[in-house]
């Protein structure tokens, strides 16, 4: 790492320190108006509804647009969807389908996730949905009793079901429910994990997501902005040939700082997503997608 590149970490540290005391007691509205308020003064340029396309839609990405788009032309994630596809489809021993554990099918539904349930007193993902439905009809797949942080295989098989979960709302806006009591404190925890610095580098989801987004700092491409990066998910990096679960980024980012990762579904991860996802409100999901 350069002199310059180290100052700028620092400088970008400081920053988000600031930025995260002044949000520390903001309503979630509050939240949401000063956050879109940032994008909008980092990128004038770009639309709104352009943060769905992830770093591509960020000045200056106009040859990684050029890649991304040749790239999607044959989606690279077609096969793992294909098989999450046959797995969403495919009967039960009892006849019935996943279809049968959501509202209207699964269709136009992924955009209300996460959730809060106060049947169960927790925030509830498209992944534990699922599994709660195989779990619920009798049946068992790699996935429901794995270790997703040591068995790829298993995580990926739950990412491609996941991707085909969430193509069924391609196109709905987000909008997420927190109007209960737990929902709002699962949200503050969230909330307070992405602005708390972590790990030898000593950096929160912040610094790089926002401070530093479309930003090339030592590594192989620029960072992407934090609005719209949660309705990608799953979505197939190219660096990793695959769909991957939207957890196993947030493992990947605190391993990049030198922090010790949270477990894959864990509780603090979900209510990471529901804090992030609450900040992309409005925007379409594109899941699945290329991402770099």
């Amino acid at each position: 790492m350069t002199a310059a590149t180290k100052r700028l970490w620092i400088v970008c540290a400081a920053l988000a320190i600031a930025a995260g005391a002044a949000a520390a007691h903001a309503a979630p509205t509050d939240d949401l108006k000063q956050f879109r308020e940032f994008f909008k003064n980092k990128f004038p340029t770009v639309k709104f509804d352009d943060y769905a396309d992830g770093l591509y839609a960020l000045p200056g990405m106009d040859d990684y647009r050029a890649q991304w788009e040749a790239l999607n032309e044959f989606p690279p994630y077609e096969l793992g969807l294909a098989e999450g596809k046959k797995e969403w489809q495919t009967p039960f021993k009892n006849g019935k389908t996943y279809a049968g554990c959501f509202k209207n099918g699964g269709k136009n539904t992924a955009q209300h996730y996460p959730y809060w349930s106060d049947a169960g007193n927790e925030v509830r993902t498209v992944e534990m949905d699922l599994i709660d439905c195989l779990k619920k009809n009798g049946e068992e797949r790699a996935f429901t009793t794995a270790d997703l942080d040591k068995d790829a295989k298993a995580r990926v098989q739950l990412a491609n079901l996941t991707a085909a979960f969430y193509q069924l709302s391609q196109g709905q806006r987000v909008s997420i429910d927190l109007s209960k009591p737990g929902a709002l404190q699962a949200y503050e925890e969230g909330k307070k994990f992405w602005w708390q610095r972590r790990g030898q580098l000593n950096f929160a989801c912040a610094n790089c997501h926002m401070d530093l987004a479309g930003r090339n700092l030592g590594g192989n491409q620029p960072l992407s902005a934090a609005l719209g990066h949660p309705i990608a998910w799953p979505a197939f990096r190219t660096v990793w040939g695959q769909l991957e679960t939207i957890h196993q980024r947030y493992a990947t980012c605190n391993s990049q700082v030198r922090a010790k990762p949270a477990k894959h579904g864990s509780k603090i991860y979900n209510h990471l997503q529901l804090y992030e996802t609450y900040l992309s409100t409005g925007l379409p999901l594109t899941a699945p997608t290329v991402r770099n």
